[in-house]
């Protein structure tokens, strides 16, 4: 199997143990630890240097090079070392994963709960909302509300001396008096966030919560936006005229923000979801 480039000719990484030469040996070539420490020095790349651009700690790309994965922490977390890994040092990142997941038992199952999406949102033109007329309404809400505050001050005023309430139409009833501090019910946020997004194209937020996770975004086009970890407390915010589509591998531990409403975590803790949002309200579809 070919991993992206050919190394060039160079001494054998002596920090390496026994077990990547015998791994090499089993499979009539350089295991995936010496393939990617090969790579990183004929990259003329130092291990601390690889550290820091792709952020992972020296003590696993030290372990990662010497084909002991059991410190990334999962294999989940493992594929995302080598994706990163590889990209540095001009390996091809899929192949690598590819051999990893051949040499460790496979590929990773698929999550055992649903799936919160896995393919495009179909959107039919006839059914699709109108955002300018949800616009208008909550528009008017607002300009409601404000006069009904206004009425309220001026029945209040009924107390002062020389104030006259005028008469009420036969059949109308008066409104209750309330205190100064009560307030009137306001709008539902997602109606007012909805309102608030734009009609023509698609916005998506993403919140890590307590953890991280492992996402990829990609434009209408096909083209990456995002690759990498979603570290914990850190957010990423993209927008596209046609669709947003993202991977995500740890699902729970990611809050989503679709065209200004709040969906919530994206899945369950360790689920890998597949989503794709187009504009309008990202429930309709």
């Amino acid at each position: 199997m070919t991993i992206g480039k050919s190394p060039r000719s160079s001494a054998p990484d002596s920090s390496a143990p026994a077990a990547a030469e015998e791994s090499s040996r089993a499979t009539g070539g350089p295991s995936i630890g010496r393939l990617l420490a090969r790579a990183r020095i004929d990259a003329g790349l130092t291990v601390d240097q690889v550290s820091t651009r792709t952020r992972i700690r020296v003590p696993i790309v030290h372990a990662i090079e010497s084909d002991d994965f059991e410190r990334c922490g999962g294999a989940f977390y493992a594929r995302g070392h080598l994706r990163l890994l590889a990209r540095e040092v001009g390996l091809d990142g899929e192949a690598l994963v590819a051999r990893y997941d051949a040499e460790h038992g496979g590929a990773p199952a698929q999550p055992t709960g649903p799936l919160i999406d896995s393919g495009p949102i179909k959107v039919r033109d006839h059914n699709r909302p109108n955002w300018t007329g949800a616009m208008v309404v909550a528009i008017l809400a607002v300009v409601a509300l404000i006069g009904y505050n206004l009425v309220g001050s001026s029945s209040s005023g009924g107390d002062q001396p020389g104030a006259a309430s005028a008469p009420l139409p036969s059949g109308v009833s008066a409104p209750a008096t309330t205190s100064p501090s009560a307030q009137p019910p306001a709008p539902e946020s997602s109606v007012a966030a909805i309102a608030a997004a734009p009609a023509d194209k698609v916005t998506v937020k993403l919140v890590a919560g307590s953890d991280k996770s492992w996402v990829t975004a990609k434009d209408g086009n096909g083209k990456s936006l995002y690759s990498n970890n979603l570290e914990a407390g850190q957010d990423q915010t993209f927008t596209d005229p046609k669709k947003i589509t993202l991977v995500i591998g740890n699902a729970g531990a990611v809050h989503l923000f679709v065209n200004g409403k709040d969906l919530g975590p994206a899945g369950q803790d360790g689920q890998v979801v597949h989503l794709t949002y187009t504009p309008g309200d990202p429930q309709a579809g």
